[in-house]
């Protein structure tokens, strides 16, 4: 639904819009952790229903995109909301493509099949990567256990609920660097560029944690510029997500997947992302206990295959219409064999 030259920056609303939420839920935390008795903590479980119940009610004014409208073969109600988001007087061209897209989309009768075939390998390959390796930046770490982690390096309890609360503003601000500049720089530097911070911090957290904490697990005393050392660079670590995997991790997958597959697809992505964002929030506490320091060099091997996944085999989205996105495979070094071998393929059979 949103104009392609600034498809990144509208979709990546979507993540500030976590961000706000993650903020909001750490600084109540921290004011009801200071009630007294102890329950706050039944306030922190509960206050989750306010934001469900938001979500109802805003879905009951959702309009309907103009894709959905012609899926649905409402064609002149799918045009009068094109130029309606548009704000243009012609959007034939556009409309056209979508129905032309709509209508190559009802060929395929079986989309999770269809999915499986060769010249879709590159779709389905990123719809399992990608959201496997946003979680195994070892953001989501952070994210849930960031007070039992910054108690652990020598914080005391409100101390590291405050914590939480820096690398939660953080989070949300660099988000917005990365709306500012993905229709700019594109998606394929900010993925590099993050996931080189990324690394570095977590190079860095590695040696001061094992510095002080060896393999005993026990600081000592912990002087305060070293722990305060070690916050900084979790938040610089922070940012470097915020404006690379964070976002980008829901944005590409929605952008690359054409109309055909893209219900199975999406629901791959995100059925994978859900699937490692659970195992790891099961398993983070007995690494952090077995590992110590050794957590975050896990973390940074998976950055850098990561890395490297991104600068071999993602061509670059950035300024391309959804429906003309099959071009970008073809162009690439890799990925091109898979599609021209499909098409020589459907060729010979109608030769034959």
């Amino acid at each position: 639904m949103a104009p392609y030259k600034y498809r990144g920056a509208l979709n990546m609303l979507f993540q500030l819009t976590i961000t706000i939420g993650i903020l909001v839920a750490n600084i109540l935390n921290y004011f009801f952790a200071q009630i007294e008795g102890g329950w706050g903590w039944r306030l922190s479980l509960g206050g989750a229903a306010v934001p469900a119940i938001i979500i109802i009610v805003g879905s009951l004014t959702l309009p309907d995109t103009p894709n959905s409208l012609i899926e649905r073969n409402k064609h002149e109600e799918a045009k009068e909301q094109l130029l309606k988001i548009r704000g243009v007087p012609n959007v034939d061209e556009e409309f056209n493509d979508l129905v032309a897209a709509s209508e190559a989309s009802r060929l395929v009768k079986h989309p999770w099949r269809t999915l499986l075939k060769r010249k879709y390998r590159a779709q389905l390959i990123f719809a399992i990567a990608i959201p496997a390796f946003q979680q195994l930046t070892g953001m989501n770490v952070i994210t849930f256990y960031a007070p039992v982690l910054f108690k652990t390096i020598g914080f005391g309890t409100n101390a590291s609920l405050i914590s939480s609360v820096i690398t939660g503003v953080v989070n949300m601000l660099a988000t917005f660097v990365s709306i500012f500049t993905v229709d700019r720089v594109g998606r394929r530097t900010l993925f590099l560029e993050g996931g080189a911070q990324m690394f570095i911090c977590q190079v860095i957290i590695t040696i001061a944690i094992a510095a002080k904490f060896g393999v005993s697990g026990n600081p000592g005393s912990l002087p305060v510029w070293y722990a305060y050392g070690l916050v900084f660079f979790i938040c610089l670590y922070v940012a470097g997500f915020a404006w690379s995997w964070g976002p980008l991790g829901w944005l590409v997958p929605s952008e690359i997947f054409p109309l055909e597959v893209r219900s199975a697809a999406q629901s791959v992505n995100v059925s994978v992302n859900m699937i490692f964002t659970f195992a790891i929030a099961q398993i983070f506490t007995s690494m952090l206990c077995h590992m110590k320091f050794g957590l975050f060099i896990f973390f940074a091997v998976f950055v850098v295959i990561m890395s490297i996944f991104i600068y071999v085999l993602l061509p670059e989205t950035k300024g391309v219409p959804i429906e003309e996105m099959t071009v970008v495979w073809k162009n690439h070094p890799y990925w091109r064999k898979f599609t021209e071998e499909e098409e020589n393929h459907g060729r010979e059979l109608y030769n034959v």
